[in-house]
Formats: C-alpha cells, structure tokens, sequence
C-alpha cells in the first residue's frame, strides 16, 4: 500500500523540479493521474499561476470512428470524380472518393477497379444524388470577360461533353516491331458518343 502522505510529499518535489512544459505534458492525460496526482498537480499549477482548467478538460480521443457510407456514383475519370465531389462540399455534404489514389497513379486500373466511387454517408444521399443530377448550364456570366456559352457537339447539339487531351488516334511502328500509339486532343460527347477535333482557330 502506498503511503498516501509520503507519496504527496514526492510528487511535490517531483513537480516542481519540472519545466512549465513539461508540466503541461502531464497534464495532457489528465486521466491517468491517481487523485493525490491531480491534487498535488493542481498546488503546482497555481503556485506557477498556470491555468488549473487544463486539468478539468475531457480526454481527446485517438478512437477511429467508423461511418457507414453509401456508394452513389462511380467515374471512369478521375477528374468528373472531383468535379462531382467539389460540387457536394460546396453545398455542405460530406463525401469521400475510393480509388481515386490507385487510378491517380495509373489511369488504366480504373476499369479493373470499377472506376472512382464517391461516397456519402447515407442521411446524405438522396440529397447529393439530386445535386449531381441538375442539368449542365448552357452557358454563364464570366467576371471581366463576359457570357461564357458551353461547347456543343456537332453531331447532336448536347453539351453533356468532355475534352480529352490524350485520346489514341492511331498506332505507329517502332523499333522492334513494337507499336506505340499516338495521341491527340479531342472531344467526346457522352450523349452520343462522337468524338471530333478541336479547331485550331477556336
């Protein structure tokens, strides 16, 4: 059995031959003091004048906390997958991409892995859902430069478009016999699926 008076008298001398940080060190974990601890702590605080309400503070915890998330969307590109998830946070919904590190590092994995999912925690999904569902604009009003109207495809008008700067546009011979594809710059149009040059001009 520990003296309890014996046991006050060393850790008055044990506190107060500490630093001032050293001291708040140990209060970080106010939790595992015994009680003679906490008093003799507390006389050490105020005989320094440092605040005794650090010793009143609730414990942080280190616990990791598990959500139940709710996959609503997958993306074979890695930028539609942030272009969707900045859209949700600017509204206040929380959300999370899977994936999206692995197909960062090498687009080709993402059909392997069933694109970049993003996520939402359950509450949260028929609302995000019908954010990401609102049409695309036709156009909008650019600060300082004016109407901004949103490229269409030639071939059926929709502006549900995208621009791909590496698009395979043939294969040549190599060294070897290998084939080595060659890329270009172009569009794609998701509604029907047409792919087109863009003018040098435009």
């Amino acid at each position: 059995m520990v003296n309890p008076d014996e046991e006050r008298r060393r850790l008055t001398k044990f506190y107060a031959e500490m630093s001032e940080g050293e001291l708040l060190k140990v209060c970080d974990e106010p939790q595992s003091l015994s009680e003679v601890a906490r008093q003799v702590l507390r006389s050490e605080f105020e005989r320094r004048g440092i605040d005794t309400a650090l010793l009143d503070s609730e414990p942080t915890s280190d616990a990791v906390e598990y959500r139940e998330l709710t996959m609503i969307r997958r993306f074979r590109d890695l930028p539609e997958a942030l272009l969707a998830k900045t859209s949700l946070e600017s509204t206040g919904i929380e959300c999370f991409l899977t994936d999206e590190n692995i197909v960062r590092i090498d687009w080709f994995w993402s059909n392997l892995l069933g694109g970049v999912k993003l996520n939402v925690k359950a509450e949260d999904a028929d609302a995000a859902l019908e954010i990401l569902g609102q049409p695309v604009p036709e156009g909008f009003e650019v600060e300082g430069i004016g109407q901004f109207d949103r490229p269409r495809c030639p071939n059926c008008n929709s502006v549900n478009i995208r621009f791909d700067e590496l698009r395979p546009i043939g294969f040549v011979g190599a060294y070897l016999g290998l084939l080595i594809p060659l890329h270009g710059n172009g569009w794609k149009c998701h509604s029907c699926g047409h792919h087109w040059q863009e003018d040098a001009d435009a």
